[in-house]
């Protein structure tokens, strides 16, 4: 026995170090062994002899950790008097509660550290986890898993592995994902609270600002892919049970998390308190209440950051499916929406689906709403990852009877303008809203077919300059709907469109040729199905298309050239490599050679 304690770490054969932890859990008098297997829990250790320890430790800490006083650190920490101080099984417990807490920090140092196997990683998960389960007298060990997730998001390396395996195997209980939610709202409060005294003394290092920076993106992206993670609570019919990982379930009463208990509280029996325990069971009802308050405070925390911008863009093509359906009060999300709304470009593109369900759904009213949607209709739009959505919320938000005509014919003659500028799948998708415009606002069906003598009160009062045949008042670059003069033209961009070199915009736009104001005999365009164009769908649209009549070329001699020089007059059309042109080139080389001889003479 003393040749194997005098042995260093280093050189201890793997059959000792399990013989030191059978002697630990055999007998108190071997306690001096509790050093010696801390100390191979470390990253720098082979496995075996990590998951030897492991195990050996495990034994012997679950058998006693029921007994052992709170952590030094720990706020229920009961007041301990000076003579119980003195007693040698307080100071044997103390002692062991305090080689606990070490192992515990050993445990998240050895899962956090990039050197760590992945199998191990999983083993000591599982491990960590049971200790999370049993350490706390039966109930949820808070603090412990607290400092994982802490240590997890405080990293200054990715851990990717580790916050996958957790969100896999623990994330489909209850209890976890509850705890979860609080420890992620503590931790998004501090990161914004270091973020703002970061930036109040920013100005002096440069370099170690930046570094503060990248490692705060870098937890903030840890905390988005947890939160993210945590799968929202299922449909519950209020009679079967949610899983819990420990056997007590969520805490009764929300304040245990952050108050003291109350010296009557501490004086009752243990009986007496796993009574209570088992008779005051959350309800269904009242968990999924509870969950989604958590949820929400966590969400807003997170949200609340100076989130990176892949992530921002990540969270608002999420927020309307994953967040908003599971909130306490979805309206507190309206100044990150509108805010994000605001930006412009694919941000207020991507926040538009939930600041729509908020609008719509939630009764939040946003007055520049449609001069904000006005602005997003450019070109790029039509190029943008997430158009298809886009333009089926652009239809809804357009759906109103109660829209004003100025505003639907501002849309429609600003669609019918981008009509020349945007591929042919746009230009699918543009006769469809304005084919939905048109049907829904039959005062705007002016702008289908204007004659010369058709000129309202302006036109009549503008300068003989403007009544000339021709002429657009429609004003593209103005921002404000109201101000564009979109009552004042036509939509002649469309009629453009029947000529067009792609057969399905040519034919598609024959539709509007229709009286759209009998709703009776026409029916509204589903944009779903021209969102998501692309030339590929339309190439393949017309490969499958069965057609009647195939159209033949009959030339009486084999043509020379793509453009006939009988149908451009005063143009030729001649290749680089002819005769011609070559002796054109030579003639323009020797003109060139003559001059810059005459020059040097």
């Amino acid at each position: 026995m003393a040749s194997i304690l005098a042995k260093k770490p280093k050189k201890m054969k793997l059959k000792e170090l399990k013989i030191l932890g059978q002697q630990l859990l055999s007998s108190r008098a071997h306690i001096n062994n509790l050093p010696l297997l801390l100390g191979f829990i470390s990253p720098s250790s082979p496995p075996p002899y990590v998951l030897e320890s492991l195990l050996s430790l495990q034994s012997f800490f679950t058998t006693v950790l029921a007994d052992l006083p709170p952590s030094q650190s720990s706020k229920k920490r009961p007041r301990i008097d000076d003579s119980a101080k003195q007693d040698p099984e307080f100071i044997y417990r103390t002692w062991l509660r305090s080689k606990f807490d070490e192992f515990v920090t050993l445990l998240i140092e050895v899962l956090i550290s990039p050197d760590t196997e992945d199998a191990l990683r999983e083993i000591l998960l599982d491990s960590f986890m049971e200790f999370v389960k049993l350490g706390n007298g039966g109930s949820f060990y808070s603090s412990i898993y607290h400092k994982l997730l802490r240590s997890i998001v405080n990293s200054p390396t990715p851990v990717d592995f580790l916050s996958e395996l957790l969100a896999l195997k623990y994330f489909k209980y209850i209890d976890v994902r509850y705890f979860t939610f609080i420890s992620l709202e503590k931790l998004a409060k501090a990161l914004d609270t270091k973020d703002t005294a970061d930036d109040e003394t920013a100005g002096g290092d440069g370099d170690s600002g930046s570094q503060s920076r990248e490692s705060m993106e870098l937890s903030i992206h840890k905390i988005h892919y947890i939160i993210s993670h945590i799968p929202p609570l299922e449909g519950n019919d209020g009679k079967s049970e949610y899983e819990m990982w420990s056997g007590s379930g969520l805490p009764s009463n929300e304040e245990h998390d952050k108050k003291k208990l109350s010296k009557a509280q501490k004086a009752e029996d243990k009986g007496w308190k796993a009574e209570k325990q088992t008779n005051n069971v959350l309800s269904p009802a009242s968990i999924a209440k509870k969950m989604k308050l958590k949820f929400t405070k966590a969400w807003i925390s997170f949200l609340r950051l100076l989130i990176p911008v892949n992530v921002y863009k990540e969270v608002l093509a999420t927020l309307h499916q994953a967040v908003i359906p599971h909130l306490s009060n979805p309206i507190i999300l309206c100044d990150f929406l509108t805010k994000s709304y605001d930006i412009g470009g694919v941000v207020s593109v991507m926040a538009l689906s939930s600041l729509f369900i908020l609008m719509t759904q939630h009764g939040l009213e946003y007055p520049n709403f449609y001069e904000k949607l006005y602005a997003l209709l450019s070109p790029s739009i039509f190029m943008a990852k997430h158009r298809a959505k886009f333009f089926q919320l652009l239809d809804s938000c357009l759906k109103s009877p109660l829209l004003p005509a100025y505003l639907a014919a501002a849309f429609a003659k600003k669609l019918s303008r981008l009509s020349i500028c945007v591929p042919p799948s746009g230009e699918l998708v543009i006769i469809a809203l304005i084919h939905n415009l048109l049907r829904r606002h039959p005062s705007i069906n002016c702008l289908v077919h204007k004659e010369d003598g058709d000129e309202s009160e302006e036109d009549k009062n503008d300068s003989g300059s403007e009544k000339r045949p021709g002429i657009d008042h429609f004003n593209s670059e103005e921002s404000n709907p109201i101000k564009s003069n979109a009552m004042r033209s036509s939509l002649w961009e469309i009629d453009t469109l029947r000529h067009h070199y792609c057969p399905p915009v040519s034919r598609f736009v024959l539709s509007l040729e229709n009286d759209l104001t009998v709703r009776s005999k026409t029916t509204e365009m589903d944009i779903k199905d021209f969102s998501s164009g692309s030339y590929a769908t339309i190439f393949g649209d017309e490969i499958r298309r069965r057609v009647k009549q195939v159209p033949l070329a009959f030339y009486k001699a084999t043509p020379t050239s793509l453009f006939p020089e009988s149908e451009f007059c005063g143009w030729t059309f001649k290749y680089e490599g002819s005769n011609e042109i070559k002796e054109q080139k030579t003639v323009e080389e020797d003109d060139a050679s003559t001059k810059r001889q005459r020059i040097e003479c």
